[in-house]
């Protein structure tokens, strides 16, 4: 029987494995890709689909300018014919207490030392970018332009259609179920659809990735937690910009089809994978919303959906070669690893062709744990 063989095998078809297909095939690998669901199917589809430049580590910040520069041109430079929806609507950040406040101006200070336009707002210049916005309690706001959505469905589409150009495979509903190990190296998968052998395997899959881990037999400091999320009927657009509010974690931006997607840092959220909503959440999200948005009172919520982060101890991804030789890791994101499909699937690439990455993501690598070497991104939500 013949056996299937390439130089790569990637575990997980959202974002971070498409992204990193693609820019694999561009270095003439041999690439097969496995999904056992549909395109964005985890973490990917369900996400809040924000990109922005405010982060509080210096690796993050700047991966993240590499991101916004590849999200303004994506359409273009991968020759996909729907459009990814780039809409810098910008982030808004906001402070309700003095030491939130000192941190938003700490991080502007340290973004723009880095080259990012942030910059930081009075109450009253936050009613001018987002007049519908009850500014009571507010002290300030980070602010930044640039920041805004994209839509994470086609921007995946179009890192695998541009893949697939490139010679690589993407197989759908194929889920792997073990690693092929020879002499204590990633050799390859398995699948309900047969073996691949391959020189090097990449885990992709988020929460997942502890699965994989384990048959690879290590653990993954990861732990599932679901968030849920609301999606109103489209109305009018109007000026206003993503807000993440410091004080109870509740966020709500429009999107570029009218709808307003809203969500909420529920400290109760649970630890799982399940795709399940509740009552509870509908209920607290629209009255915290409501309060700081009174405008969105009379418009009607349509859909409510859940999806899981990959939290880590640091809130901080997992990227690089695990400890066993030629099985590659990029999870462990914690909420906000959609955006960094971009430079994060050119970092993967880059470490499998054992070059040295555009920008250092040392930080990120798996022994840090062991380490007691934790960094901590203050930005997160």
């Amino acid at each position: 029987m013949s056996v299937n063989k390439v130089d790569v095998a990637i575990i997980g078809g959202g974002v971070h494995g498409c992204s990193t297909a693609y820019h694999l095939a561009q270095k003439g690998f041999k690439v097969a890709l496995f999904e056992r669901d549909y395109l964005t199917s985890g973490g990917t589809g369900r996400c809040a689909a924000g990109i922005r430049l405010q982060f509080g580590t210096e690796a993050n910040c700047l991966l993240a300018q590499y991101n916004i520069k590849c999200f303004k041109t994506m359409d273009q430079d991968l020759g996909f014919p729907i459009t990814i929806e780039y809409d810098p609507a910008g982030y808004m950040w906001i402070a309700y207490t003095e030491p939130q406040a000192q941190l938003l101006q700490r991080n502007v200070a340290f973004q723009n030392s880095l080259g990012s336009p942030t910059r930081y707002l009075t109450p009253a210049e936050i009613k001018e970018l987002a007049p519908h916005v009850n500014t009571e309690g507010m002290l300030g706001a980070s602010f930044c332009q640039e920041d805004g959505h994209v839509n994470p469905h086609t921007v995946t589409f179009a890192y695998a259609n541009a893949a697939e150009k490139l010679g690589a495979e993407i197989h759908k509903k194929t889920p792997v179920t073990g690693l092929i190990v020879k002499n204590g190296k990633a050799a390859g998968v398995h699948t309900t659809k047969g073996d691949w052998e391959a020189d090097a395997v990449v885990v992709c899959a988020g929460a997942w990735s502890v699965e994989v881990a384990k048959w690879a037999g290590f653990d993954l400091p990861i732990t599932p937690e679901r968030h849920q999320v609301l999606i109103t009927e489209p109305v009018e657009r109007m000026k206003h910009p993503m807000v993440l509010c410091l004080d109870d974690g509740s966020y709500w931006k429009q999107c570029p089809n009218g709808t307003f997607y809203m969500g909420w840092d529920n400290p109760l959220d649970e630890h799982d994978t399940e795709y399940i909503v509740n009552w509870h959440f509908l209920h607290e999200v629209s009255t915290r919303i409501v309060a700081k948005m009174p405008l969105m009172a009379g418009i009607r919520v349509v859909r409510q959906w859940s999806g899981p982060y990959d939290i880590t101890p640091d809130k901080q991804a997992i990227v690089g070669e695990s400890p066993m030789k030629g099985l590659f890791l990029d999870c462990g994101w914690s909420g906000h690893g959609f955006q960094f499909g971009p430079s994060v699937g050119r970092v993967m690439a880059e470490l499998v062709n054992n070059e040295k990455p555009f920008v250092d993501v040392s930080v990120f690598r798996y022994s840090r744990f062991a380490e007691n070497d934790l960094f901590f991104e203050p930005f997160c939500i």
